[in-house]
């Protein structure tokens, strides 16, 4: 008998550091992680895995903060890279 196991893995670029400049931008400010994770309640290691790490896992509730922090749509945090 044999068993086939199927991983589908799917990219998604995180934008968090260009959406971190743009306010910085936009307030004349500079705006940190540790500004970011005590506004939204997402723990800092979080965050910087988010603007690190490629493949992170993140969960709804912390896509949910985030847009509410940088009022923008779920598209403008995140972006699908498509597999090669």
């Amino acid at each position: 008998m044999l068993i086939y196991i199927y991983v589908i893995q799917f990219m998604f670029r995180f934008r968090l550091q260009e959406l971190i400049a743009e306010k910085s931008f936009a307030e004349k400010r500079r705006v940190t992680i540790q500004e970011v994770a005590e506004a939204t309640d997402i723990n800092r290691v979080t965050l910087s895995k988010l603007v690190n790490q490629h493949g992170a896992v993140v969960r709804t509730d912390v896509l949910d903060k985030l847009c509410s922090y940088f009022a923008c749509e779920v598209g403008e945090l995140m972006q699908h890279v498509p597999d090669d």
